[in-house]
């Protein structure tokens, strides 16, 4: 990806003091996600990302994954699973827990989705502490698929993911087209 287009996505990122918690500064991807230029640029160096991984199926992660993955996985021609928050998905699931800060949770994959030759790339936006991607890489390979590696819009890289994620990927590459 090139400076022009690394400084669009940047500009397009909106900064929100104290939310959803006092100290926290959230990183808003709605104004890009509405500028047509930049949501495609974006679109277009995730897809290439994909494509140069020799992924087969994206995997987008809820909620804003999805936003993300769906169009990836049309411009780079190939299919869009998703993986949701327990309980979201009719029929048969595999699970994964993993650990929040507090806490545990749950996310999901259709268990008919993903199969043995598959070459899956893991989209999201944001990476932060890694626990989401760690648990999406879990099922990816409970599933029979191998890891084609991660991509994201944005690392936050005081929050240690990439460290976290690092056994996870067994070598496969995370790319991060904005790291702050």
């Amino acid at each position: 990806m090139n400076a022009t287009t690394r400084e669009l996505l940047f500009s397009r990122i909106r900064d929100v003091a104290d939310y959803p918690i006092p100290g926290v500064t959230f990183k808003d991807i709605t104004p890009l996600l509405a500028d047509p230029e930049a949501f495609t640029a974006l679109t277009g160096a995730l897809a290439e990302l994909c494509v140069r991984h020799g992924a087969t199926k994206i995997v987008g992660l809820e909620a804003r994954g999805f936003i993300l993955a769906a169009p990836v996985a049309v411009t780079a021609k190939l299919g869009f699973v998703p993986v949701r928050k327990a309980g979201k998905l009719p029929g048969a699931t595999l699970s994964q827990a993993y650990e929040l800060e507090y806490g545990t949770a749950e996310i999901e994959v259709h268990a008919e989705d993903l199969f043995p030759g598959d070459r899956v790339m893991v989209i999201d936006d944001v990476l932060a502490t890694g626990g989401t991607a760690e648990a999406s890489l879990q099922l990816v390979r409970r599933a029979g698929a191998e890891v084609a590696g991660v991509a994201v819009l944005m690392e936050l890289g005081f929050l240690g993911g990439r460290a976290r994620l690092e056994p996870a990927l067994a070598g496969a590459p995370l790319e991060a087209l904005l790291r702050i």
